[in-house]
């Protein structure tokens, strides 16, 4: 039986729940037969793979590939996902240089099948890749309890893949607006609708600007790329939260604590007094 991450309360409160138990948590979700029968089979079969065909064809080995860049839900996209793939990174007109969803790009940099030879003869691809695949399966997991609890988890990563790839502030902004996980945490922690995406692509800039201003004392992307800056930003997009979570997520929460500290879960090792 998978394990079903456990998440009480909401906001801050959750996710402080959520902080402390992750890595026990964790263990207990890794250790399901399915998620480890699939990155077991992973690592066997993708040094095997030389290109965008053989990997698309294999849907065990896609699944993996697209769940360690959170693109699970383009798993019947077989057509779309080679196109990605097979034209690589190397060249601007590329299509995953053209797509304004950045996974896309990272998806296939790191596949690298426009190299000779491709990164999936590494030896060290297929852990990688499993890796990442078991951290998101994860946060998956977390995010059918509580869908910002999946986001606040993940900030630490999707920060990282902007402010390490060291750009313009500018081009670090237009990124976090192309990366949809990303967006939705700035959108909810500066209040800024979802309605804001059909503006023209300049203004919603000056906007993210404007409010990161006002919310954070100022309006240079790089701020976030600190472990102060991430955490206030987190703490941020968690306190907005409160204030939209329906009002009987609390006493759910209240109830899975009580469930869990009578039954003291295997798993979690005398973890909750």
């Amino acid at each position: 039986m998978t394990f079903q991450p456990v998440v009480v309360g909401s906001g801050l409160a959750g996710w402080a729940f959520l902080a402390q138990t992750r890595d026990t948590q964790e263990a207990a979700f890794q250790a399901g037969g399915a998620l480890t029968r699939d990155t077991d089979y992973f690592r066997e079969r993708i040094g095997e793979i030389g290109s965008a065909e053989e990997l698309v064809s294999d849907r065990r080995l896609l699944r993996v590939a697209l769940g360690a860049f959170g693109l699970d839900s383009e798993i019947d996209s077989r057509f779309f996902v080679r196109k990605v793939l097979e034209e690589g990174t190397l060249a601007n007109d590329t299509f995953a240089n053209r797509l304004s969803d950045k996974r896309y790009f990272a998806l296939s940099e790191a596949f690298g099948f426009d190299l000779d030879p491709p990164n999936t003869a590494l030896s060290t691809f297929g852990d990688q890749i499993v890796a990442q695949y078991r951290g998101r399966q994860f946060e998956v997991a977390v995010g059918e309890v509580a869908s910002d609890m999946r986001l606040a988890l993940s900030l630490d990563r999707e920060i990282a893949t902007v402010t390490d790839r060291q750009l313009s502030d500018d081009a670090a902004w237009f990124t976090m607006m192309a990366t949809p996980p990303l967006r939705a945490v700035f959108e909810q922690a500066l209040s800024i609708p979802g309605s804001a995406g059909a503006l023209d692509i300049r203004r919603q800039l000056e906007l993210f600007r404007e409010k990161a201003a006002v919310v954070f004392g100022t309006s240079e992307f790089s701020q976030f790329g600190t472990a102060e800056g991430t955490e206030a930003l987190r703490d941020r997009f968690l306190a907005q939260s409160d204030l939209t979570v329906a009002p009987s997520v609390a006493s759910r929460g209240s109830v899975a604590l009580a469930l869990l500290q009578e039954a003291q879960a295997p798993g979690f090792g005398g973890l909750l007094p």
